[in-house]
Protein backbone atom coordinates (compact mmCIF):
# COMPACT_ATOMS: atom_id res chain seq x y z
CA UNK A 1 0.00 0.00 0.00
CA UNK A 2 2.43 2.25 0.68
CA UNK A 3 5.14 1.52 -2.64
CA UNK A 4 1.62 2.39 -4.47
CA UNK A 5 0.65 5.55 -2.53
CA UNK A 6 4.12 6.83 -3.66
CA UNK A 7 3.85 5.79 -7.79
CA UNK A 8 0.26 7.76 -7.00
CA UNK A 9 2.05 11.01 -5.86
CA UNK A 10 5.05 11.38 -8.18
CA UNK A 11 2.03 10.40 -10.78
CA UNK A 12 0.17 13.41 -9.60
CA UNK A 13 3.47 15.18 -9.57
CA UNK A 14 4.16 14.76 -13.38
CA UNK A 15 0.38 15.37 -14.57
CA UNK A 16 0.66 18.59 -12.55
CA UNK A 17 4.04 19.55 -14.77
CA UNK A 18 5.59 21.19 -11.66
CA UNK A 19 6.09 21.38 -8.20
CA UNK A 20 7.62 24.33 -5.86
CA UNK A 21 11.38 23.86 -5.15
CA UNK A 22 13.49 26.75 -3.52
CA UNK A 23 16.25 27.55 -6.32
CA UNK A 24 18.94 29.88 -5.34
CA UNK A 25 19.12 32.89 -7.69
CA UNK A 26 22.42 32.46 -9.24
CA UNK A 27 21.73 28.87 -10.39
CA UNK A 28 19.20 30.76 -13.61
CA UNK A 29 19.93 34.42 -13.32
CA UNK A 30 22.36 36.88 -13.15
CA UNK A 31 22.24 40.84 -12.62
CA UNK A 32 22.33 42.26 -15.70
CA UNK A 33 22.28 46.51 -14.43
CA UNK A 34 22.18 48.10 -11.59
CA UNK A 35 24.51 46.01 -9.34
CA UNK A 36 24.55 48.15 -6.32
CA UNK A 37 20.95 48.51 -6.17
CA UNK A 38 20.37 44.56 -5.75
CA UNK A 39 20.13 43.03 -2.74
CA UNK A 40 20.31 38.95 -2.19
CA UNK A 41 18.37 37.85 0.67
CA UNK A 42 18.11 34.03 2.14
CA UNK A 43 20.74 32.36 0.38
CA UNK A 44 19.65 33.63 -2.87
CA UNK A 45 16.05 32.56 -2.61
CA UNK A 46 15.23 36.44 -2.51
CA UNK A 47 16.43 39.39 -4.71
CA UNK A 48 15.40 42.63 -3.95
CA UNK A 49 15.39 45.46 -6.96
CA UNK A 50 15.69 49.13 -5.63
CA UNK A 51 15.72 52.17 -7.53
CA UNK A 52 16.39 55.54 -6.68
CA UNK A 53 17.43 58.58 -8.35
CA UNK A 54 20.58 56.94 -9.55
CA UNK A 55 18.95 53.95 -10.44
CA UNK A 56 17.58 51.21 -11.02
CA UNK A 57 18.11 47.37 -11.60
CA UNK A 58 17.65 44.23 -13.58
CA UNK A 59 18.03 40.43 -14.03
CA UNK A 60 18.11 38.02 -16.68
CA UNK A 61 18.15 33.88 -17.13
CA UNK A 62 21.54 32.82 -17.82
CA UNK A 63 20.01 30.87 -21.05
CA UNK A 64 17.47 31.38 -23.31
CA UNK A 65 14.74 29.49 -23.94
CA UNK A 66 12.44 28.03 -26.83
CA UNK A 67 9.08 26.94 -24.99
CA UNK A 68 7.73 26.21 -21.03
CA UNK A 69 6.02 27.59 -18.13
CA UNK A 70 7.61 30.44 -16.90
CA UNK A 71 6.59 31.94 -13.06
CA UNK A 72 8.27 33.83 -10.75
CA UNK A 73 6.69 35.43 -7.61
CA UNK A 74 6.78 39.46 -6.98
CA UNK A 75 6.18 41.56 -4.49
CA UNK A 76 5.67 45.65 -5.47
CA UNK A 77 7.13 48.32 -3.35
CA UNK A 78 4.84 49.12 -0.38
CA UNK A 79 5.29 52.96 -0.78
CA UNK A 80 3.54 55.20 -3.29
CA UNK A 81 5.65 54.13 -6.66
CA UNK A 82 3.56 55.95 -8.53
CA UNK A 83 5.93 56.08 -12.08
CA UNK A 84 7.73 53.27 -10.90
CA UNK A 85 7.27 50.38 -13.65
CA UNK A 86 8.22 46.43 -12.22
CA UNK A 87 8.34 44.00 -15.02
CA UNK A 88 8.22 40.23 -15.48
CA UNK A 89 8.98 39.06 -19.36
CA UNK A 90 10.31 37.45 -21.92
CA UNK A 91 12.17 38.85 -24.41
CA UNK A 92 14.50 38.09 -28.16
CA UNK A 93 16.15 41.31 -27.73
CA UNK A 94 18.74 40.40 -25.82
CA UNK A 95 20.83 42.88 -26.49
CA UNK A 96 18.97 46.03 -26.28
CA UNK A 97 18.88 46.80 -29.78
CA UNK A 98 14.88 46.38 -30.56
CA UNK A 99 13.76 46.04 -34.04
CA UNK A 100 10.88 43.30 -35.04
CA UNK A 101 11.61 41.15 -32.10
CA UNK A 102 9.33 38.85 -29.82
CA UNK A 103 8.36 39.61 -26.05
CA UNK A 104 5.49 38.79 -23.63
CA UNK A 105 5.15 40.55 -21.03
CA UNK A 106 3.81 41.18 -17.35
CA UNK A 107 4.60 44.85 -16.79
CA UNK A 108 3.18 46.59 -13.07
CA UNK A 109 2.39 50.24 -13.78
CA UNK A 110 3.34 52.36 -10.56
CA UNK A 111 0.16 53.34 -8.08
CA UNK A 112 -0.34 55.25 -4.95
CA UNK A 113 -2.72 52.72 -3.74
CA UNK A 114 -5.38 50.33 -4.91
CA UNK A 115 -6.49 49.84 -7.71
CA UNK A 116 -3.10 48.28 -8.90
CA UNK A 117 -2.65 47.98 -12.73
CA UNK A 118 -1.20 45.14 -14.44
CA UNK A 119 -0.79 45.45 -18.23
CA UNK A 120 0.30 42.56 -20.18
CA UNK A 121 1.31 42.73 -24.06
CA UNK A 122 2.80 40.30 -26.84
CA UNK A 123 5.40 41.18 -29.84
CA UNK A 124 5.50 38.29 -32.16
CA UNK A 125 7.97 40.05 -34.73
CA UNK A 126 7.06 43.48 -34.63
CA UNK A 127 6.48 46.42 -32.81
CA UNK A 128 3.58 45.67 -30.09
CA UNK A 129 0.71 47.53 -29.62
CA UNK A 130 -1.17 44.43 -27.79
CA UNK A 131 -1.67 46.34 -24.49
CA UNK A 132 -4.12 44.87 -21.92
CA UNK A 133 -4.47 46.53 -18.79
CA UNK A 134 -6.14 44.62 -15.69
CA UNK A 135 -7.11 45.82 -11.93
CA UNK A 136 -5.45 43.33 -9.58
CA UNK A 137 -7.97 41.95 -7.45
CA UNK A 138 -5.59 42.13 -4.41
CA UNK A 139 -2.96 44.08 -2.71
CA UNK A 140 0.34 42.80 -4.65
CA UNK A 141 2.65 45.04 -2.57
CA UNK A 142 1.44 43.16 0.92
CA UNK A 143 2.54 39.47 -0.37
CA UNK A 144 4.03 37.82 -2.58
CA UNK A 145 2.02 36.60 -5.65
CA UNK A 146 2.58 33.97 -8.68
CA UNK A 147 2.68 35.55 -12.26
CA UNK A 148 3.31 32.69 -15.12
CA UNK A 149 3.66 32.24 -18.65
CA UNK A 150 2.57 29.55 -20.64
CA UNK A 151 4.64 29.54 -23.97
CA UNK A 152 3.95 26.36 -26.73
CA UNK A 153 3.50 25.95 -30.43
CA UNK A 154 -0.20 26.51 -29.81
CA UNK A 155 -0.79 29.25 -27.62
CA UNK A 156 0.53 31.98 -24.65
CA UNK A 157 -1.25 31.91 -21.31
CA UNK A 158 -0.95 34.97 -18.60
CA UNK A 159 -1.73 33.72 -15.48
CA UNK A 160 -1.53 35.33 -12.36
CA UNK A 161 -2.04 32.94 -8.98
CA UNK A 162 -2.71 30.09 -11.56
CA UNK A 163 -5.63 32.13 -12.55
CA UNK A 164 -5.55 32.78 -16.70
CA UNK A 165 -6.19 36.32 -17.66
CA UNK A 166 -4.98 36.40 -21.34
CA UNK A 167 -4.91 33.99 -24.21
CA UNK A 168 -3.02 34.57 -27.33
CA UNK A 169 -3.58 32.13 -29.81
CA UNK A 170 -0.78 31.01 -32.52
CA UNK A 171 -2.88 32.28 -35.73
CA UNK A 172 -0.22 32.27 -38.10
CA UNK A 173 -2.83 30.38 -40.22
CA UNK A 174 -4.02 33.44 -40.85
CA UNK A 175 -0.80 35.61 -41.22
CA UNK A 176 -0.64 36.84 -37.72
CA UNK A 177 3.17 36.62 -36.43
CA UNK A 178 3.28 34.35 -33.40
CA UNK A 179 6.61 34.61 -30.93
CA UNK A 180 9.13 31.82 -32.11
CA UNK A 181 12.59 33.60 -31.59
CA UNK A 182 14.88 32.22 -28.39
CA UNK A 183 14.01 33.92 -25.45
CA UNK A 184 15.42 34.83 -22.38
CA UNK A 185 13.71 35.65 -19.19
CA UNK A 186 14.12 39.37 -17.56
CA UNK A 187 13.38 41.29 -14.51
CA UNK A 188 13.36 45.20 -13.89
CA UNK A 189 12.35 47.89 -12.11
CA UNK A 190 12.70 51.21 -14.05
CA UNK A 191 11.59 54.61 -14.22
CA UNK A 192 8.64 54.95 -16.47
CA UNK A 193 6.98 58.20 -15.13
CA UNK A 194 6.83 59.74 -18.71
CA UNK A 195 4.98 56.36 -19.73
CA UNK A 196 3.07 55.08 -17.09
CA UNK A 197 2.49 57.60 -14.70
CA UNK A 198 -0.94 59.31 -15.82
CA UNK A 199 0.95 62.39 -15.66
CA UNK A 200 2.03 61.94 -12.09
CA UNK A 201 6.13 62.21 -11.39
CA UNK A 202 7.92 59.77 -9.02
CA UNK A 203 8.36 60.79 -5.53
CA UNK A 204 12.05 60.87 -4.91
CA UNK A 205 11.07 61.06 -1.02
CA UNK A 206 9.67 57.27 -1.06
CA UNK A 207 12.85 56.16 -2.34
CA UNK A 208 14.37 53.52 -2.51
CA UNK A 209 11.57 51.40 -4.05
CA UNK A 210 11.85 47.89 -3.53
CA UNK A 211 10.57 45.16 -5.97
CA UNK A 212 11.05 41.37 -4.20
CA UNK A 213 11.10 38.76 -6.30
CA UNK A 214 10.94 34.63 -5.45
CA UNK A 215 11.39 31.68 -7.40
CA UNK A 216 13.53 31.19 -9.54
CA UNK A 217 12.99 27.48 -10.76
CA UNK A 218 12.65 27.39 -14.46
CA UNK A 219 10.22 25.02 -16.13
CA UNK A 220 11.25 25.35 -19.98
CA UNK A 221 13.37 24.10 -23.06
CA UNK A 222 16.53 25.75 -23.46
CA UNK A 223 16.62 26.92 -27.18
CA UNK A 224 19.20 25.52 -29.32
CA UNK A 225 20.55 26.68 -32.90
CA UNK A 226 18.60 24.95 -35.89
CA UNK A 227 18.12 22.60 -37.23
CA UNK A 228 17.66 21.61 -33.18
CA UNK A 229 15.62 24.11 -32.05
CA UNK A 230 12.52 22.55 -32.92
CA UNK A 231 13.45 20.06 -30.06
CA UNK A 232 11.66 22.69 -27.93
CA UNK A 233 8.04 22.01 -29.17
CA UNK A 234 8.37 18.26 -29.09
CA UNK A 235 5.19 16.72 -26.64
CA UNK A 236 7.40 14.25 -24.16
CA UNK A 237 7.08 13.49 -20.19
CA UNK A 238 9.63 16.16 -19.67
CA UNK A 239 8.00 18.89 -21.80
CA UNK A 240 4.67 18.28 -20.05
CA UNK A 241 3.93 22.15 -21.30
CA UNK A 242 3.45 20.53 -24.99
CA UNK A 243 1.11 18.03 -24.73
CA UNK A 244 -2.32 18.02 -25.80
CA UNK A 245 -3.59 19.27 -22.27
CA UNK A 246 -1.69 22.62 -22.96
CA UNK A 247 -3.35 22.77 -26.56
CA UNK A 248 -6.18 24.76 -25.35
CA UNK A 249 -8.22 26.11 -22.27
CA UNK A 250 -10.43 23.32 -20.36
CA UNK A 251 -14.11 24.67 -19.56
CA UNK A 252 -12.89 25.21 -16.01
CA UNK A 253 -9.82 27.66 -17.04
CA UNK A 254 -12.29 29.10 -20.18
CA UNK A 255 -14.53 30.00 -17.49
CA UNK A 256 -11.93 31.74 -14.99
CA UNK A 257 -10.60 33.42 -18.31
CA UNK A 258 -13.51 35.10 -19.15
CA UNK A 259 -14.72 35.91 -15.15
CA UNK A 260 -11.28 37.76 -14.89
CA UNK A 261 -11.39 39.52 -18.13
CA UNK A 262 -15.13 40.72 -17.71
CA UNK A 263 -14.27 41.69 -14.23
CA UNK A 264 -10.72 43.46 -14.21
CA UNK A 265 -9.35 43.93 -17.35
CA UNK A 266 -10.28 47.35 -18.19
CA UNK A 267 -8.41 48.24 -21.34
CA UNK A 268 -7.80 46.27 -24.60
CA UNK A 269 -6.25 47.04 -27.83
CA UNK A 270 -8.60 45.10 -29.77
CA UNK A 271 -11.08 47.65 -28.73
CA UNK A 272 -9.08 50.81 -28.49
CA UNK A 273 -7.61 51.10 -31.86
CA UNK A 274 -9.28 52.26 -34.97
CA UNK A 275 -7.42 49.21 -36.85
CA UNK A 276 -8.86 45.57 -35.19
CA UNK A 277 -6.01 43.20 -35.82
CA UNK A 278 -6.69 39.93 -37.27
CA UNK A 279 -6.09 37.66 -34.10
CA UNK A 280 -8.74 39.75 -31.87
CA UNK A 281 -11.97 37.91 -32.68
CA UNK A 282 -10.17 34.57 -32.08
CA UNK A 283 -8.30 35.31 -29.17
CA UNK A 284 -10.72 37.33 -27.13
CA UNK A 285 -13.16 34.00 -27.22
CA UNK A 286 -10.83 31.34 -26.75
Amino acid sequence: MEKRLIVIIVVAVIACGSIAVNVSFDKNYHITWGNSHVKSINQGNQIDLLMDQSSGAGFESNVGYGSGFFQIKVKLPQKDFSGVVVAFYLTSDINGKGGNHDELDFEFLGSDGPPFTLQTNVFADDAGGREQRFHLWFDPTSDFHTYGILWNQHQIVFYVDNTPIRVFKNNTNIGVNYPSQQMVIQGSIWNGEDWASGGRKIDWTKAPFVASYQGFEVTACQFKSAPNKDECYISNPTQWWNGDKYIQLDPAQHKALQDARTKYMFQDYCTSKAKIDKECGINSTT
